[in-house]
């Protein structure tokens, strides 16, 4: 007996580092009858009789022609007893989808487990499995939903009520799927409505929860906002959807048409402005006329031509006030300018001949009275010599204007402008003439 003990004593360390035993099943949920747009569960079960230390490594399943969603991040935990051993474990579950009617072959997949008191991973392989799906009759080229159930539902939001032009209400549509997968469940159809505008907003899509970590389906939300444009009702048409069951009996399921009445907007402030401003001390607003500010507009406008052609004006006025000197200075310098005061002169007293001598000059170039009246008649040339007579005689004498002095100055006048003014008006006399 002391000999067994020692022997039992000697084998215990190899008996402790035998490794844990690893276990791996997988089958198909439904196994037969699968058809086309319907969803069949590749369920893998991992076991081990110690427990896991890691969460296992997944593989990937790709099949040409049908939709594969991997695993969710849960696994539903097992407990069962296999040969005399009790093996704890988790279930994972591939969705697959096939798009064809066809048969589809499921490789050996390589899922890597690290399970307790072992010495590492541990790779385990699941069996090859294989499936047939079968086509639908009268589902045409249409999508395929295929569900165990569908539930249809729908809400309607308003932004106002009661609803005036210019408000809008949304069409809330959740369509529920057991059995099918979220991604592959086909949108619903928001019509066009005569008076709205439509605007369709991002679907939302999420798995259905079967409560015990897995998914039993899917669901979809859609939505659509119509934005009123005219009185009166407006009716949401009627929504249908054609999905199959699993015998492959097609089924439809639809929400009925919704009618809403829309009044002419008339647009009440939801507060008093009046009273606002009095609260905060302004008694009175100042409104603007569409005429005022037409003005506004042009009188700033103007001021910025102003201001931005201020030194443009102020050359051109520069300009215009040099030539109105240079006319004013020619016209002092003119002959006639002599004449005016050669006839202002003549009516004064004492009498000044100044005025004479300038006309006489400037309409002829004489300097001297003899010199202008020479070829001129014989009684203007007396009246002239009367003149300075007058003007240049005994200091007794009255100077006094000869009769008809003016008339015949107005005559040598008319006839010298029509001859034409002496080209030496205002020159040197002649050298050596």
């Amino acid at each position: 007996m002391k000999a067994i003990a020692w022997l039992l004593l000697l084998c215990l360390p190899l008996l402790a580092a035998a490794d844990p035993q690893v276990r791996v099943q997988a089958r198909l949920v439904p196994a037969t009858g699968v058809l086309v747009g319907a969803t069949v569960n590749l369920e893998v079960d991992l076991l081990v009789d110690t427990w896991f230390t890691a969460a296992p490594v997944l593989p990937k399943l790709e099949l040409p022609g049908a939709v594969v969603s991997p695993p969710s991040g849960e696994a539903q935990h097992l407990n069962e007893k296999l040969d005399g051993t009790t093996f704890f474990g988790l279930r994972y579950a591939y969705q697959i989808t096939p798009q064809q009617a066809r048969s589809f072959s499921i490789p050996a997949l390589d899922f890597v487990l690290q399970p307790g008191q072992g010495s590492g991973p541990v790779t385990v392989k699941s069996p090859p499995l294989s499936f047939v799906a079968k086509a639908l009759a009268n589902a045409g080229g249409q999508q395929q939903l295929v569900a165990r159930k569908v539930t249809l539902t729908q809400t309607l939001e308003r932004s106002h009520e009661p609803l005036r032009v210019g408000d809008s209400v949304t069409r809330h549509v959740t369509l529920q799927a057991e059995g099918a997968q979220a991604m592959l469940i086909p949108p619903p159809v928001f019509a066009e409505v005569q008076g709205s505008k439509r605007y369709v907003q991002s679907p939302q899509v999420r798995p259905l929860s079967d409560g015990r970590g897995g998914t039993s389906g899917g669901v979809r939300e859609d939505s659509a906002t119509y934005v009123i444009s005219q009185a009166g009702k407006i009716t949401l048409p009627a929504i249908e959807l054609t999905w199959w069951d699993n015998a492959g009996q097609a089924q439809r399921a639809s929400l009925e048409a919704i009618t809403v009445d829309a009044a002419a907007a008339v647009y009440t402030a939801p507060f008093s402005i009046s009273d606002d401003l009095r609260a905060l001390g302004q008694q009175a607003r100042m409104r603007v006329s569409g005429h005022g500010l037409l003005l506004a507009v042009v009188l700033l406008a103007g001021g910025g031509l102003v201001w931005f052609g201020y030194p443009w004006l102020r050359h051109l006025g520069a300009t215009l006030r040099r030539w109105q000197a240079a006319r004013r200075t020619a016209w002092l310098l003119s002959a006639d300018y002599a004449w005016q005061r050669l006839r202002q002169q003549l009516n004064t007293r004492p009498l000044q001949l100044g005025a004479l001598y300038l006309w006489v000059r400037r309409i002829s170039g004489k300097r001297t009275l003899g010199g202008f009246f020479t070829g001129a008649s014989a009684t203007n040339e007396n009246r002239s010599l009367d003149l300075l007579q007058n003007c240049y005689g005994n200091p007794g004498s009255a100077a006094e204007v000869p009769p008809q002095l003016l008339g015949d100055l107005q005559d040598v006048r008319l006839q010298m402008s029509k001859r034409g003014t002496a080209t030496t008006r205002y020159g040197l006399k002649p050298l050596n003439p």
